[in-house]
């Protein structure tokens, strides 16, 4: 198994290109995240749960990784980190050092795109209200842990092409 930290600031379309990459190639799968918000916010398929039922998975050791960003909590369930193929995992940079103990030679890919297509994808979704947007468009560029495995995706065409360049990234030799 291969497993593959996805990164990159909200409204880049790392969950997008995650689904593509997953239709495209069946050796490839995503991981599903566990995160404490309610299960019809729309976006990325997760389990939605409630911050009671969060803290005690995570006391219980239910999630291989598992972080807070804003102001919700996530988690990877170990159990989505086991079998052939290749795994991808949509994750915090905050949480890239652990990872990368957890998984020697982790691959990290970080999708990104303008800052003009960010904001405009961000007012598309309406998830969050225009307070929350400026938040996320603030924290867009951000710095990577030293010493990993880092490729990076300019998500700012089409889908196909996007999927062209994240496909590209996630090959083990990349030119």
């Amino acid at each position: 198994m291969r497993l593959i930290a996805v990164v990159g600031p909200s409204g880049a379309g790392k969950d997008t290109l995650m689904a593509l990459a997953c239709a495209t190639d069946p050796a490839i799968r995503a991981a599903r995240r566990v995160i404490t918000r309610p299960a019809d916010a729309g976006g990325e398929d997760f389990e939605g749960v409630s911050e009671e039922i969060f803290a005690a998975r995570v006391a219980a050791g239910d999630f291989a990784l598992h972080w807070r960003a804003h102001g919700l909590g996530y988690g990877i369930p170990a159990a989505e980190l086991a079998g052939d193929g290749t795994v991808l995992f949509n994750a915090s940079r905050a949480v890239l050092v652990q990872a990368a103990d957890l998984v020697p030679g982790l691959r990290v890919v970080v999708v990104t795109a303008p800052a003009a297509v960010l904001a405009a994808r961000l007012a598309d979704r309406a998830r969050e209200d225009t307070a929350d947007q400026a938040a996320r468009l603030a924290r867009a560029e951000f710095a990577l842990p030293e010493g990993l495995d880092v490729v990076t995706v300019c998500n700012d065409a089409s889908p196909a092409e996007g999927l062209t360049r994240f496909m590209a990234a996630l090959q083990p030799e990349r030119v």
